[in-house]
């Protein structure tokens, strides 16, 4: 760029100093564009691109194998409980084939007497002064239980 004094101000001396410049900054800008577009290349876009298709690829199928665990626990779960109740019910039955334990039951939940036995009723005196909520239901005869709901029914 040395330019001598007289022809400092010609024009072509000034087209050559500004084509100089322009020069000058295209090379610069390129060098900064090489260095950034450097740092990836193809192989890396390519890398990154596989990459990202796979987790797309897998993200469904392990979302449907993480819930289809999940059902099958519950399920083992639900089979366990219905296992236990079977056992239950077999036990049940079996003691359902005495006919002492038909007996029994059918004296505690029927209020059935033997022929030959006198059956009684206790009234409870302070029955009348306690209202029926406080008792529990398990603890009275079923109609006192129909009884309640028909009281309830008409109060709503």
């Amino acid at each position: 760029m040395a330019v001598k004094n007289g022809d400092r101000f010609s024009t072509a001396t000034r087209i050559r100093l500004l084509g100089e410049q322009t020069a000058a900054r295209v090379y610069r800008s390129q060098t900064r564009r090489q260095a950034r577009r450097s740092r990836l290349t193809g192989r890396a876009a390519f890398l990154a691109l596989v990459v990202c298709s796979l987790v797309v690829a897998l993200a469904y199928p392990i979302r449907s194998y993480v819930s289809q665990q999940g059902e099958i626990a519950d399920q083992e779960r639900k089979a366990a409980e219905a296992a236990r109740r079977v056992e239950e019910l077999r036990d049940e039955k079996a003691r359902l084939q005495d006919p002492a334990y038909v007996r029994r039951l059918a004296r505690e939940h029927l209020h059935y007497v033997l022929p030959g036995e006198t059956g009684f009723t206790v009234n409870d005196p302070g029955a009348a002064d306690r209202p029926r909520a406080e008792r529990g239901t398990a603890d009275r005869p079923w109609y006192d239980n129909l009884w309640d709901g028909v009281d309830n029914a008409d109060r709503h």
